[in-house]
């Protein structure tokens, strides 16, 4: 039951990560420092005061490189990648130690960095219409959401990790059915 409960947990943060790359990470350090949250070995770095601080700046600034213009797209192609990472870190160090160490890297990379790219897919591909549609004007309001997204998920990853687990798989359904749609729009508007 811990390993399903670690890889809910791992899900809810590796979506946020999707969202944003450094949140979950702050919020899993955050928790980390005041008691509620115990790093799994190897990862106890995140109860490090400085990393705590560091993921903090590192929130900020990558927050605000969302509000420039045209910095937001170019940001997302680093992004893609970033997210798969973090997604892939963030399931490890909630992963329990009942499963091999083997086993406990493959399920955090596919289930945690597979979340994770699901989700920044979306996040690029609403940003990609945000702007074709409106020429990067609502890409701020995009931001915002993201970032306010990323932040709940984090933290009701780990107050309510099934149910955060299930939405998450909810939404990457919802994601790229509505992807999928917009896709034959544009096809069917080109002809």
């Amino acid at each position: 039951m811990e390993t399903i409960l670690g890889l809910c947990i791992g899900i809810g943060l590796s979506a946020a990560c999707g969202f944003r790359v450094f949140v979950p990470l702050l919020v899993m350090s955050v928790a980390a420092l005041m008691g509620w949250f115990e790093p799994m070995k190897g990862f106890e770095w995140l109860a490090i005061p400085s990393v705590c601080v560091a993921l903090g700046l590192a929130t900020v600034c990558e927050i605000a490189a969302y509000y420039i213009p045209w910095v937001d797209n170019v940001l997302d192609t680093v992004a893609t990648p970033a997210a798969m990472i973090a997604g892939t870190l963030t399931t490890m160090a909630v992963s329990t130690g009942e499963m091999s160490q083997f086993a406990s890297w493959a399920a955090a990379i596919i289930i945690g960095g597979g979340t994770a790219t699901a989700v920044q897919m979306s996040t690029v591909a609403v940003r990609g219409v945000s702007t074709a549609t409106t020429g990067g004007i609502a890409n701020p309001v995009v931001s915002t959401v993201e970032w306010i997204g990323a932040v709940i998920v984090s933290i009701m990853a780990m107050l309510l990790p099934v149910l955060v687990a299930i939405l998450v798989v909810i939404f990457i359904f919802l994601a790229v059915r509505w992807i999928k749609r917009k896709r034959q729009e544009i096809a069917f508007n080109a002809l």
